[in-house]
């Protein structure tokens, strides 16, 4: 009686669950994160002034109605250079998700379709990319090659393939144990076709949901990089590159560039990690109801 009733519950809850949808807080980190979108592509029309104007005159300004955030160091107006930063901060991001993601779920395929040795080779490589943080593999990767916006998202992108590649095979290798995917494999149909048109529609609701996972923890990755001067060169716009140059303001007390530089980097991490985390809900709310 007691499992029943437990049973009754646990359905009840996934009911509810499921009718909720993304909430009202989904919602609205979904409306920051447009609006985050919006400002990047819209930056040379909404952007008051050049992002990269210098004026040693106008150094360290507090806020005023000509200059709403204040000026910086070398007197460039801060919200100009917020949402030209906007363009590399998100950007960069999205690359490194959409590279590791492609290269990542591939690997996987070929991993869960290939079985053997080939799904033992894979796993162990996945294991061991996985085991070194993406930020360091990054860091050694930039010093090597260079500093730069493109080297710094291309090593990032490489460090994050093994950390989707590895959930994904996991998925993957558990829908080749279904039976109408064993049944294909026994009546001989195509491997290849089976991954294209069978098991990559099964595991891309979790590639999506890990992915937007991913970016923020991309964002906050790049943001340090370009910080520690490895990645976005000044005089270009960045978020973390306006970090780093803010810190000599808030030594003297102009506080203004380093804190809304870091409050747009939060506010859209946990904006996305909000949404990633409601996708794998309703992932693993459709794999319970299956």
């Amino acid at each position: 009686m007691t499992t029943v009733v437990f049973e009754a519950l646990r359905m009840r809850r996934r009911r509810t669950r499921r009718s909720r949808g993304f909430g009202v807080t989904g919602i609205v980190a979904t409306a920051v994160v447009g609006l985050a979108v919006l400002a990047a592509l819209l930056a040379p029309v909404i952007a008051p002034y050049d992002p990269n104007e210098v004026d040693f005159g106008l150094t360290y300004r507090p806020m005023e109605p000509w200059a709403l955030l204040g000026t910086d160091g070398s007197g460039r107006d801060i919200l100009s250079r917020l949402l030209y930063g906007a363009r590399t901060s998100l950007l960069g991001p999205a690359v490194v998700v959409l590279v590791a993601a492609v290269v990542g779920t591939l690997l996987a395929l070929v991993a869960a379709i290939s079985g053997g040795w080939v799904d033992r080779i894979l796993s162990r490589i996945f294991d061991i990319g996985f085991a070194f943080p993406g930020l360091l593999l990054a860091i050694l990767a930039v010093s090597v090659l260079g500093p730069g916006f493109t080297t710094a998202v291309l090593a990032l992108a490489i460090a994050y393939i093994p950390f989707i590649a590895r959930i994904v095979r996991s998925v993957a290798v558990g829908e080749m144990s279904l039976p109408y995917l064993s049944a294909l494999v026994t009546v001989g149909q195509s491997r290849t076709r089976i991954a294209g048109r069978h098991l990559l529609p099964a595991v891309m609701p979790t590639v999506l949901a890990q992915s937007t996972i991913s970016f923020g923890y991309a964002m906050v990755d790049l943001a340090a990089l370009s910080f520690l001067g490895l990645g976005v060169q000044p005089p270009d716009a960045d978020w973390g590159l306006m970090i780093s140059e803010g810190q000599r303001g808030v030594l003297q007390g102009y506080w203004e560039e380093a804190t809304f530089a870091g409050l747009a980097i939060v506010i859209v991490v946990a904006a996305v990690s909000l949404i990633g985390d409601r996708l794998a809900d309703r992932v693993s709310l459709n794999r319970e109801g299956r």
